[in-house]
């Protein structure tokens, strides 16, 4: 509400306000409270807020009497049953009573999920919550382009509990020019390590009785059921689906970078003990073994004759018994394995970690495959990180964004999550696609996740991990943005093709294929990124 005032009035309240400032504990930043807002080459540097919606008030109390919407970008397709927004809803209550604040979830589809994450970071928009991932996002080329706000001064006020519970390794892991630019999602235990999913019944039949381990054994299986199992393909794969990297850790020592080229990832390190010496397989044997071994596989028919416009959902194929293969990491093995009993019993769904190959070459996950930033434009980064102290150690809203409400999307049995009498998928299915901030202290064990997977595949991970190398690796890409916006065109272009071996002869597409990264910058990026390697190596005091 607005009213009007005499002249002499309004003096009298800025200045009263301007005294207000003065004592709130902003260390002389005319109350920005640490915000940041895009320098010269990317730095983070201190600027205005948009309004004070959090600020300590004179007796050190933080002031939360403006009510604020605070938004919260997350990744994922925007459910459609109405029970995400039931759940919410109940979430805004507590969030209201404790905070006076209420969020709103700001959905990036996947269709062209990249391109849209990008733009919606560079766009200007005022969005206070953002997930992040510096080994998938393009967090670190995101942050050099002034998307996210220094939080060094905030953290302590706003968000006090989780900055006092993140040791100072890992926030040293999550900052940018020095300045910290993101909460790690570091005390969430997971594996997204890729590999290839089978039914172990059908390589059964096959003679397969011991677990795979190399892409020829995945190959004799395919061939089985291609041969005995006529109303099903083999492997009805997707457009868009991705395996060279598999086959690199496969069949390499090679350690992948958090540098994105696009489709393809381009280029590696050369092994864990020669971690900071960059390697090509583009330009290596390897990759001809692939675009080979590809070409083969669809010549045999192990995938639709049109795959590279096939968007068929291929896990809900296997789910029917009409596909025999899908590919992801540990934790979505994990569930499928326990959904693969109800929907196709007898079928024990294993699992072959493209790891397992060699074991050389497993790295521990980095803490920051998920994490959450405040966005550099940001109106309310106070009351947004208030709203994340809650999500991350509220214990009732932390299980109702992540499991939803209790009696609806679970109960609990024996210590476990299951499901209620009467659930359905269709009507009461729940998610919020929150990855930014999961602790494993509010973690609940689910009955829909394998009970087996620690004592067989994380005891088989746990043998020959490594650790996380790259933490604090920050690459700036400023001196080669326009070759890797090159070389990335030329892997999105000419990629699809070669891994559903549609590209015509494997050996000419793969030299033609290299021809064009040459062109593109290949030579002058590599050398960028060796420099900046030895950099980190020093810095390091390897």
């Amino acid at each position: 509400m607005r009213t009007k005032r005499k002249p002499i009035l309004l003096a009298l309240l800025a200045i009263m306000v301007a005294m207000l400032a003065a004592c709130s504990g902003n260390n002389g930043n005319g109350g920005n409270g640490g915000g940041a807002n895009a320098g010269k080459n990317g730095e983070v540097q201190s600027g205005n807020k948009g309004d004070a919606s959090g600020e300590k008030a004179g007796d050190g109390a933080i002031d939360t009497s403006k009510f604020v919407k605070i938004s919260y970008l997350v990744l994922g397709d925007k459910p459609k049953n109405g029970q995400f927004e039931q759940v919410l809803d109940k979430v805004n209550v507590i969030m209201k009573e404790k905070i006076n604040a209420e969020l709103e979830w700001k959905w990036i589809e996947w269709a062209d999920w990249q391109t849209k994450y990008n733009l919606s970071l560079a766009s200007g928009e005022a969005i206070d919550l953002i997930t992040i991932g510096t080994d998938w996002l393009d967090t670190w080329g995101n942050a050099q382009r002034g998307a996210f706000m220094n939080l060094d001064d905030l953290l302590p006020t706003y968000a006090p509990e989780t900055f006092k519970s993140i040791p100072a390794d890992d926030w040293e892991q999550s900052k940018y020019n020095g300045k910290i630019v993101l909460i790690p999602e570091n005390d969430y235990t997971q594996w997204v390590n890729h590999g290839f999913f089978y039914r172990g019944d059908w390589a059964k039949e096959a003679g397969i009785t011991e677990p795979i381990k190399d892409w020829e054994g995945i190959g004799q299986y395919l061939q089985y059921v291609k041969d005995n199992k006529p109303d099903v393909i083999p492997w009805d794969a997707a457009s868009g689906v991705q395996t060279w990297g598999g086959y690199v850790s496969s069949y390499t020592d090679q350690l992948e970078l958090p540098i994105s080229t696009g489709f393809l990832p381009i280029f590696t390190a050369k092994s864990f003990d020669e971690k900071f010496t960059v390697a090509g397989p583009v330009f290596e044997d390897v990759f001809v073994n692939y675009a080979k071994m590809m070409k083969d596989w669809g010549d045999k028919g192990f995938w639709r004759e049109d795959a590279l416009n096939n968007k068929n959902n291929n896990r809900d194929a296997l789910k029917a018994g009409l596909s025999g293969l899908d590919q992801h990491h540990t934790q979505t093995f994990g569930g499928l394995r326990v959904e693969m009993d109800k929907a196709q019993p007898g079928s024990e769904l294993q699992m072959f970690p493209f790891s397992r190959t060699r074991g050389t070459n497993l790295m521990e996950l980095s803490i920051t495959h998920g994490g959450t930033s405040v966005g550099a434009h940001s109106k309310n980064p106070e009351r947004a990180l208030m709203a994340y102290e809650l999500i991350r150690n509220n214990e009732e809203i932390y299980h109702l964004l992540n499991y939803g409400m209790e009696g609806v999307q679970y109960e609990i049995k024996d210590g476990k999550r299951a499901r209620p009498a009467g659930y359905d998928e269709t009507k009461d299915g729940f998610y919020s696609d929150f990855w930014g901030g999961r602790v494993d202290k509010f973690e609940i064990p689910s009955e829909t996740t394998y009970d087996q997977l620690e004592e067989t595949l994380y005891a088989e991970y746990d043998k020959i991990k490594k650790p996380y190398v790259y933490g604090q690796f920050v690459f700036d890409k400023t001196p080669v943005e326009a070759e890797l916006t090159a070389i990335s065109q030329v892997t999105g272009e000419l990629g699809p093709a070669i891994v559903v071996g549609k590209a015509g002869d494997p050996v000419e597409a793969v030299e033609a294929f290299r021809a064009k990264l040459k062109t593109a910058g290949y030579d002058k990026v590599l050398a960028e990124l060796q420099k900046q390697l030895d950099a980190y190596k020093a810095q390091l005091g390897e």
